[in-house]
């Protein structure tokens, strides 16, 4: 038989990112950093109200973006509606961005670990990856070595160095929780104007540390738990420049991003509000940005059952605030009786946190799914080799997982 044409070598070579396993529903799911009770009631309404012959229409996106921008309270400074892309879930963003800005050779700077979906997308453009991994023992964030693989090439290799075409920062990040001050974020961004700052806020509602209230001159970034990092936290992170290179809040009226044009912000419904099977995402930032990236995509990319869902969850901003407070106080009772048996944790930002075993962590991770839950092996994964990543639900959730995990993780003999 003669054999199928070969894709790009890129391709040919590539290595998938393993999306979640079949088999998940009826269990307890804390394996995807996944709402884990489901989206409001006013979601579950709205989409049985669709009528059947509106299956038969092309989505329309009429509206949405407005209600993007009103859940965002943007004042005084001024989000465009130019600047917020819509995309069938932050993972086609991510793979548009890096269609759009990507080409072979150009270089993508991140951190290790992180999202594993980043890699894939950059190895199919044939792009260069470099990623620095994050300083024990504490996960903390390597901002002088981003700021210094940012800013030049190493000592003695200044012939033929380019900046980084994209630098990609998941914040909080996921695997590790790691937390990065909104002006760090900033100073990053104003140090490479040439360079495609891409945070990835998938997880910031649980912790805070977004960008968008500082760039709106909204009184800067608040933790949901009433901490202002401010600058202060920036410098610990190592932004020890941050107050003279982070782009100023912006006035009533004022774009945002006039000082930071090369800043995109990814955002989700899937985390807290409970639609990733739906799947919804939207990218802000500067309107010429978003335009590249959003040309790249399909013209009906989102389907209308995630539109009608995503107008309903945006509208109902308290079922989030509820379940996300549920989740934090989750967190707290769970970390209590980690630190009480002295279980090896780590805990940051997010709604999840890693776990290290006394037991080998597959062996665990098999005994709790015959327990009917899920968690996330780390496997192989830089710095978080041998632990578990396990999401966050409700107190009734975490209840029923640390008793399972009590009995599976017994000291052996």
């Amino acid at each position: 038989m003669p054999a199928p044409p070969q894709a790009r070598p890129e391709v040919e070579s590539l290595q998938a990112y393993s999306a979640p396993l079949e088999g998940r529903r009826g269990l307890l799911r804390l394996d995807f950093n996944e709402n884990t009770v489901g989206p409001s009631p006013k979601v579950v309404e709205a989409i049985r109200a669709i009528p059947a012959d509106q299956y038969a229409i092309y989505p329309e996106y009429d509206g949405l973006r407005e209600a993007v921008l009103a859940s965002l309270a943007a004042t005084p400074g001024t989000i465009a509606i130019e600047q917020v892309g819509l995309f069938n879930g932050v993972d086609a963003a991510i793979h548009a961005l890096f269609q759009a800005y990507g080409a072979p050779g150009d270089r993508l700077l991140t951190t290790s670990p992180t999202f594993g979906y980043y890699t894939p997308c950059a190895r199919m453009q044939g792009m260069v990856i470099e990623a620095i991994p994050y300083r024990l023992p504490d996960f903390a964030f390597p901002f002088e070595e981003i700021l210094a693989a940012l800013s030049g090439p190493p000592s003695g290799a200044a012939e033929g160095w380019c900046p980084p075409r994209l630098l990609l920062l998941c914040n909080p990040n996921n695997p590790t929780g790691t937390r990065l001050a909104p002006e760090a974020v900033l100073a990053l961004a104003a140090a490479a104007p040439h360079t495609l700052v891409v945070v990835d806020e998938l997880y910031e509602a649980f912790t805070g540390d977004s960008v968008l209230p500082l760039l709106l001159g909204a009184g800067g970034p608040q933790d949901p738990e009433g901490q202002k990092p401010g600058i202060a936290a920036a410098t610990a992170a190592g932004a020890d420049a941050a107050p003279e290179t982070a782009a100023p809040a912006a006035t009533a009226g004022a774009d945002p991003f006039a000082a930071c044009p090369n800043l995109l912000v990814l955002r989700s419904l899937s985390k807290t509000a409970g639609i990733a099977g739906l799947r919804i995402g939207f990218a802000i930032g500067a309107a010429a940005v978003v335009d590249r990236v959003s040309r790249v995509t399909g013209p009906y990319d989102i389907n209308s059952f995630a539109v009608t869902a995503a107008f309903a969850a945006l509208a109902d901003q308290a079922y989030v605030d509820a379940y996300v407070a549920e989740v934090l106080a989750a967190r707290q009772w769970l970390v209590e009786r980690l630190v009480a048996a002295g279980v090896r944790h780590h805990v940051d930002g997010g709604n999840y946190l890693l776990i290290w075993p006394k037991r080998p962590a597959a062996e665990v991770d098999q005994a709790l799914r015959e327990a009917g839950i899920l968690v996330r092996s780390m496997a192989g994964k830089p710095l978080i080799d041998g632990s578990l990543r396990v999401s966050l639900g409700t107190l009734e959730q975490m209840g029923r997982f640390w008793a399972a995990y009590e009995a599976c993780d017994a000291n052996p003999g």
